[in-house]
């Protein structure tokens, strides 16, 4: 059972996906069966998506599908993009890694990189033979940005980068790593010192820490990564000099948006589980479903996932139309990832002693949905975000 098809008396209207998304979320979907499926669970013990993956999708056209043609890509919209992490996350968080470098990251490049840049780094980043990560959060600096330790110094033609970073997505495989640093570490306010740095897989003194081992996501790559006297050409500085946060601020709103509807799907992939166990289930001599308690936990869950649908679906549209929904985008990031929370353990509940084994997927999605309430910004700073825009 498909998670859409749960609500099918109250089934969101996604007609704003074209006939071209349709055929696009067609193919991938048959691809990601043939290609994800089979081997996600030894993915998922290997704690590695392998990078034959990226590339398969890369060779089929699937990744950075907004990378206009001269740069490799199809040059086409966000729905195409969003398409790309809705079906990703449908199979497993752990490989949603490839959504963060597709959806996330690249558009970094894309948008504030020189043109010699673009050329350089953007057509092995759309075959997926590069891997990108971004590398912002520090241990001593998470959702304060401003307090970051990580710095570089200008010397001569090159800048000499100094720090660690922590939870890195993608930081194993990473062969280009867009690093967040002080270029300027008197200047007050102090984010106003913050930069962007390309550092590449190779340069002297860029390392890897360990692999981060998670309670869940577990194949989804997360790294610690060390920047020692590091020698980064100045060519590599992404957009100017101590604009960084601004640059990072810009793209929030889509990392937000796009990390809210991941989880959305994967609350509708519990419902779906959820529903189609309870049916077959039996206790007392009837289906799980025709106890009262079950209805109504399903009732409200679906209820929950509709409310969440139609509103991330409102947000997705104006985003495709370059709207500024900054505001909405902070409100469905903290209401739709606690539901979810809150749904995981609803389901597992439902799903009795048979919820806490590894064979069944809803013990795999109740640990994966656990940290989306901290990434991308916690759901602490979404409220203050949405406080602020209320002018409280």
């Amino acid at each position: 059972m498909k998670a859409a098809s749960v609500l099918e008396c109250g089934k969101a209207d996604r007609s704003f996906f074209t006939d071209e998304h349709t055929m696009f979320r067609d193919t991938l979907q048959k691809y990601l069966e043939r290609e994800a499926v089979p081997y996600y669970d030894q993915w998922e013990k290997d704690r590695l998506v392998p990078r034959t993956f990226w590339e398969g999708l890369g060779k089929n056209g699937f990744i950075c599908p907004e990378i206009s043609e001269e740069y490799g890509g199809m040059g086409l919209d966000f729905g195409f993009s969003n398409i790309l992490g809705e079906e990703l996350s449908r199979i497993g968080a752990g490989i949603l890694g490839i959504a963060t470098h597709s959806n996330i990251i690249v558009p970094y490049i894309d948008s504030f990189g020189t043109e010699e840049q673009k050329r350089k780094y953007l057509p092995k980043c759309v075959t997926g033979e590069s891997i990108t990560a971004i590398a912002m959060t520090e241990p001593g600096a998470g959702s304060d940005l401003a307090n970051i330790r990580t710095n570089a110094v200008r010397d001569g033609d090159h800048y000499v980068l100094n720090g660690e970073k922590i939870f890195i997505t993608n930081g194993i495989h990473a062969d280009v790593v867009i690093v967040a640093c002080k270029t300027d570490t008197k200047i007050r306010p102090a984010h106003r010192g913050i930069s962007l740095l390309i550092v590449e897989r190779g340069m002297p003194g860029f390392s890897r820490g360990k692999k981060l081992e998670k309670m869940g996501m577990h194949s989804q790559d997360t790294a610690e990564l060390i920047f020692e006297d590091v020698r980064v050409p100045v060519e590599n500085l992404l957009g100017e000099e101590g604009k960084g946060f601004s640059y990072l601020m810009q793209k929030l709103q889509q990392e937000r948006l796009v990390s809210a509807n991941n989880v959305l799907v994967a609350a509708e992939d519990m419902l779906s589980l959820t529903v189609d166990y309870v049916t077959k289930r039996e206790a007392f001599g009837n289906p799980l479903s025709k106890l009262q308690n079950t209805q109504f936990k399903i009732a409200e869950m679906a209820t929950q996932v509709q409310i969440g649908r139609t509103f991330m679906d409102d947000l997705i549209v104006k985003h495709m139309n370059d709207e500024d929904v900054v505001t909405e985008v902070s409100m469905a990031k903290w209401w739709i990832t606690d539901v979810a929370k809150r749904i995981s353990g609803e389901c597992m509940q439902l799903h009795g002693g048979y919820g806490y084994m590894e064979e069944y997927k809803i013990a795999r999605r109740y640990r994966d949905v656990a940290p989306s309430t901290i990434y991308a910004g916690s759901n602490e700073i979404m409220k203050v975000i949405i406080a602020k825009q209320l002018g409280l």
